[in-house]
């Protein structure tokens, strides 16, 4: 990856160390690539590149925020899919409540960026940990961040970097529940982490709330997934209550959990125990949701489907169908070693594979669409070649543009330092900086 996520968006200027940039183009200024004309199949972008459709973005956004506000509640997207400062500001003026990162760093970037409410959903580590995040907010005293605890050992660590220092913002602790991943396992765990939180509360380190992840219940099975999800989301339910108990009915309180696979689940269960609550927020966290895939977040809005359906504004709808996946992977054909055998330009280090395979969708030739891929399929990756089968007849040639599906947006973009941004035609109208490590 090159420097330039180090840059302002001001001063950012593009060279053929990035993706997509053609070779031995004269630098250009990030926002001049808008106005190229350029598109991923013309013969003069170099490929591989990653492209966001952005109708298909516009849209998902839209459905999304359409449902948060039909259902009472909020959404903190999750940055780290495309930990991108540009569309995560985007999602704010939509209407997002906030900004979900993953860890310190994350949070660093987003706030740089003027993105000072954040949901830090995780665990940090110890008492350096604790020291490094305060070395952080230090230098934002208007941040309002919201942090994961599970532990006593957390909270103390947090504590003791808070009470040395008076320079730093409010530090809100939510108490995380979970299963199979990070998180206490029971209402008695819970309230350990608790009574250390609010034996230790001042003005500046703060009890603001509940938390979990129920992705992490997810098994292959949908009915023991349920099963699991429902289970944590009641004892999530139990501790909400019991820290209503405990800090009295004016305190403002956010319970978060959702993530782009199983928000219905949450929705049902939580917004009913919060209910009557007006100083309780339920906090979705969902943001694959936004860019969609053609792999694994296409099979969960299946199910969700299976399940429901998508509810906004008293109608359902069918999440499988009105969201659109928004990104796509652009590659040459190299070589037909074989009959039924394309190698392309695009590998692991373009694209990702946990979570699935990428699909070829489309065949374009001198500048034009010939036909959409219906047969042809990857069969494996290595670091920079992807091998498609194809059938028969399949009239690839060398030279030729294939554009693929990814699936899983969140492995996939952080191989990225720049997301194109097309219009419906497939021409570049704007780029995107991409902030990974």
């Amino acid at each position: 990856m090159s420097d330039l996520s180090l840059s302002s968006t001001d001063t950012i200027v593009l060279d053929d160390r990035i993706r997509g940039f053609p070779a031995g183009h004269e630098p250009l200024a990030l926002a001049d690539v808008a106005n190229r004309g350029w598109k991923p199949y013309d013969g003069i972008m170099s490929l591989p590149l990653i492209s966001l459709d952005r109708a298909a973005f516009a849209s998902n956004v839209e459905l999304m925020m359409g449902y948060v506000r039909s259902h009472g509640i909020a959404i903190a997207p999750h940055a780290k899919t495309p930990m991108s400062t540009a569309l995560a500001l985007a999602l704010v003026a939509a209407g997002a409540w906030g900004t979900t990162v993953a860890d310190i760093r994350q949070a660093s970037v987003m706030l740089k960026a003027g993105l000072n409410r954040l949901i830090l959903a995780n665990e940090i580590g110890g008492p350096s940990a604790g020291k490094r995040l305060a070395s952080l907010l230090a230098g934002y005293p208007q941040a309002e961040v919201h942090i994961f605890a599970d532990s006593p050992e957390l909270a103390l660590s947090l504590r003791d970097a808070w009470k040395t220092r008076g320079d730093l913002p409010t530090l809100g602790l939510l108490v995380e529940l979970g299963a199979a991943r990070a998180g206490a396992r029971s209402v008695t765990a819970a309230q350990t982490v608790l009574d250390i939180i609010l034996e230790n509360e001042t003005p500046k380190f703060r009890l603001t709330g509940i938390a979990a992840y129920e992705g992490s219940a997810a098994t292959p099975d949908p009915t023991e997934t349920a099963e699991r999800i429902a289970g944590l989301m009641a004892i999530t339910a139990d501790v909400y209550r019991m820290v209503r108990r405990r800090v009295g009915p004016d305190r403002q309180l956010i319970v978060t959990a959702g993530g782009s696979v199983f928000f219905d689940m949450v929705v049902e269960h939580l917004r009913p125990a919060l209910a009557g609550d007006r100083n309780a927020t339920l906090v979705l966290r969902s943001g694959a949701i936004f860019f969609h895939d053609h792999g694994v977040y296409e099979r969960g809005l299946a199910a969700l489907d299976d399940r429901s359906g998508f509810e906004i504004n008293g109608k359902t709808e069918q999440a499988s169908t009105v969201f659109k996946p928004a990104l796509r992977l652009w590659a040459e054909v190299l070589s037909r070693p074989e009959p039924g055998l394309a190698i392309c330009g695009m590998g692991l280090r373009d694209v990702a594979m946990d979570q699935g395979l990428p699909r070829p969708l489309a065949l374009y030739r001198d500048g034009k669409r010939l036909c959409p891929l219906t047969s042809a399929k990857v069969a494996k990756l290595n670091d920079q070649h992807a091998f498609v089968e194809l059938d028969d007849i399949s009239n690839i040639r060398i030279g030729d543009v294939l554009e693929f599906g990814i699936s899983h947006p969140c492995t996939c973009l952080d191989r990225h330092a720049l997301l194109y941004g097309l219009d419906t035609e497939h021409t570049v109208t704007a780029s995107f900086p991409t902030s990974f490590g």
